[in-house]
């Protein structure tokens, strides 16, 4: 099969379009043939060696995001079959002892993902444990699918298992345009919460709208906290929903009202932050918490919700296999509005 991967890190250059070898199922795995694949940052970070996951090695195939058709099944799978239309589950937890891809299931430490530690989507095929694929609706295209796994479930845990949102209350979420955020406006607003977007231009605010935010602010002319203050009538946010990281995180602390939190699922803009009041935090009960790895059943709830939900599945571009630098480039570029989509 063709596959993109890498041997070293370093910039887009490192990306080989190779023949590689089929994957053999295991006895409780599928292969699954794949007909797209969703970017995330991590596709970039982790081949440009600024973070790499434990248990990571080379060499490296990655996306982590795939849906395609089931060609093979092992020995013992059962209610999956060839011809299937599946998305995957990438995390390795919870995969039974009959899968190749056992034994790398701890959550806080080398949990295993698929296309972030083992080989991924970026692939014409790919290994997955039979019980981590979930069936597509025949209407749902599969590269709408792709969008899902990363996206849905980072945002879903981070707002309702961690961040604990509620009906009526009020989420700040940042970085509009990224597939996450697209995804947590989404969940959010159909949970009943006021959402505030924040994205880096104008016309990400404007698509954030569109896609349900209750109001919008370009985070690079307009001053965060101030503005949440005013959306709120003073009162500031529950919840502060951030991946962004350094960037952002002295004003998103002063955008909080009264014992609210701010929920971290990611660090786009650096690994450091530094907390501007201690006395603000104390003094107001808020809290910071972070969004710890999803659960196996999580998975398969928020799915159910996603194919049944009316969801707007935002795919902003789709690249061949053979293109991936130029995929990953304008991604690194925050050139884009939801998920980039690679299709083998």
């Amino acid at each position: 099969m063709k596959a993109m991967l890498y041997h070293e890190a370093g910039g887009p250059e490192v990306l080989q379009y190779s023949d590689v070898a089929d994957p053999e199922p295991g006895a409780g795995d599928v292969v699954v043939d794949v007909a797209a694949t969703a970017l995330n940052r991590l596709d970039v970070v982790q081949r440009n060696g600024w973070f790499q996951m434990p248990g990571f090695s080379y060499p490296h195939i990655a996306g982590m995001d795939l849906a395609g058709t089931v060609s093979a099944v092992g020995d013992a799978v059962s209610g999956t079959a060839i011809g299937d239309r599946v998305v995957v589950d990438p995390s390795l937890a919870g995969v039974a002892e009959t899968s190749r891809l056992a034994g790398r299931g701890d959550l806080y430490g080398e949990l295993g993902v698929i296309g972030a530690t083992v080989d991924g989507g970026y692939a014409e095929k790919c290994l997955v444990p039979a019980s981590h694929v979930y069936p597509v609706p025949d209407d749902m295209p599969l590269e709408h699918a792709a969008t899902f796994p990363t996206a849905y479930l980072t945002a879903a845990h981070a707002l309702f298992e961690v961040g604990e949102l509620e009906e009526g209350e009020t989420v700040m979420i940042h970085a509009a345009g990224s597939g996450v955020s697209t995804a947590g406006i989404q969940l959010a607003t159909r949970a009943g919460a006021t959402v505030l977007a924040t994205a880096g231009t104008d016309e990400k605010c404007e698509r954030a709208l569109a896609l349900g935010a209750h109001h919008a602010l370009n985070n690079r002319t307009g001053d965060v906290a101030a503005w949440a203050r005013e959306m709120t009538g003073g009162a500031g946010v529950n919840m502060v929903f951030d991946h962004v990281g350094t960037a952002l995180f002295a004003p998103s602390l002063f955008a909080i009202g009264i014992r609210g939190r701010l929920v971290s699922c990611g660090n786009a803009s650096g690994d450091e932050a530094t907390i501007p009041s201690l006395g603000y935090v104390f003094h107001s009960g808020i809290s910071i918490r972070g969004s710890d790895p999803y659960r196996p059943d999580e998975f398969g709830p928020v799915w159910d919700q996603f194919c049944t939900g009316g969801f707007d599945m935002v795919v902003d571009s789709t690249f061949p296999l053979e293109a991936a630098a130029e995929a990953q480039a304008k991604m690194l570029a925050s050139d884009f509005f939801g998920k980039i989509v690679l299709t083998p």
